[in-house]
């Protein structure tokens, strides 16, 4: 495998690396789960996506630039560099985006993916429930067909965005009886319907990360439903392959975090190399990017060839949530006491707190580890199942 860039990808990556430049605010934004703060990341995806930056895969007729995947990944190494605004609109522009571009129809691609590209409308998910966590079957919410419409009835929770968002996409049981992977249908449905009401989570910094949202007799257009009633199992898969696949965490993120790393080491290398296993930590963090980094690249060039993700997704997974867990923990020893001081203290050093805190969440989210490792040992290994 070359990793050299060729030609045309050099003169992409100039282009993206002047942009940001250029337009890359000079001033850190507020919390995205503060309303202040999701308002000036909102703003800002505006900006990306006016110069089609917003979802650079996507068409240009709708709102991208129609570059291939290995030009994604030269984007996200120079956005992540110049440490760029959090996206916030990744639930829609990395997970139902791809997914609309695969089972919508041309209508629900024009009449969503435009606003969506410039944060016109922000999107959450709609995939846990009580009882029905990693085990997404499990789901009970049921959604009854009513003539030309859906009426939804149960409740999500641990809904990413879905305090300040505009619409949900989810899975709904639409075949009363049925179980597990059956009779499931997969909507969207706007937050402002009558009969929905959003409570906010607290994460563990504090911030309204999460919600839970209750739906009683919401009323849900059929023309909203993607794919066939009842074949929602196999669309949300495709949702999550891509959750747990390349799009949602890119390495350019955990190369940025590994640099960072280091750079925290070398400031504190005196009492740091107090401990050696400390300095083995960094060495694998830097590595373990790396390591990530030639894997996507392998992994797009496969895509662009014609081959498909499927269960080894899960691999991908769990590889960077618990990249991502060792290596903030690696910085919280290096700091020691100094890295329990809150992000509003002076002395506070560099935002690794909250990225600490942060960071347990990734081996629950986007599917525990441990299912992911069922997956893998029926799915890839072949092993019976327990």
């Amino acid at each position: 495998m070359d990793m050299n860039d060729t030609p045309a990808q050099l003169a992409f990556r100039k282009e993206v690396r002047q942009w940001l430049h250029e337009h890359v605010p000079k001033e850190r934004f507020k919390s995205y789960d503060t309303r202040e703060g999701f308002e000036e990341h909102r703003a800002w995806e505006r900006v990306l996506a006016d110069a089609g930056w917003s979802s650079v895969t996507w068409p240009t007729e709708l709102g991208g630039r129609g570059s291939d995947l290995i030009e994604w990944l030269i984007f996200e190494e120079e956005y992540w560099a110049v440490d760029a605004p959090m996206r916030v609109n990744q639930n829609g522009i990395l997970l139902l985006g791809p997914t609309l571009m695969e089972f919508g129809t041309d209508e629900q691609k024009a009449r969503f993916l435009p606003r969506m590209a410039r944060c016109d409308d922000m999107w959450a998910q709609g995939w846990s429930e009580p009882g029905a966590g990693s085990d997404m079957a499990a789901i009970r919410s049921m959604a009854v067909r009513d003539g030309d419409d859906y009426v939804i009835n149960g409740q999500k929770t641990w809904s990413s965005r879905a305090i300040f968002a505009d619409w949900l996409f989810g899975l709904f049981r639409s075949e009363p009886g049925s179980q597990r992977y059956h009779g499931l249908t997969y909507l969207l449905v706007p937050l402002d319907s009558p009969g929905i009401t959003i409570r906010p989570i607290k994460a563990l910094n504090g911030k309204e990360s999460f919600a839970e949202i209750f739906f009683d007799d919401v009323r849900v257009s059929a023309q909203n439903r993607i794919g066939a009633e009842g074949q929602g199992w196999h669309v949300a898969m495709a949702t999550a392959g891509f959750e747990r696949g390349l799009l949602l965490r890119s390495p350019a993120r955990y190369q940025r975090t590994a640099q960072k790393l280091v750079e925290l080491y070398r400031a504190n290398q005196a009492a740091a190399d107090r401990d050696p296993s400390i300095r083995e930590a960094v060495l694998r963090a830097w590595m373990g990017a790396q390591a990530y980094r030639l894997s996507a690249y392998h992994t797009a060039g496969r895509l662009l060839q014609g081959a498909t993700i499927g269960a080894e997704s899960s691999t991908n997974k769990i590889f960077w949530s618990e990249l991502d867990l060792d290596m903030h923990e690696t910085a919280m020893r290096i700091l020691g006491a100094r890295a329990e001081l809150l992000p509003e203290c002076a002395y506070a050093e560099g935002g690794w707190l909250d990225g600490f805190l942060f960071a347990q969440a990734g081996p629950i989210y986007a599917g525990t580890n441990e299912i992911q490792r069922n997956i893998i040992a029926e799915r890839l290994l072949g092993l019976p199942k327990s």
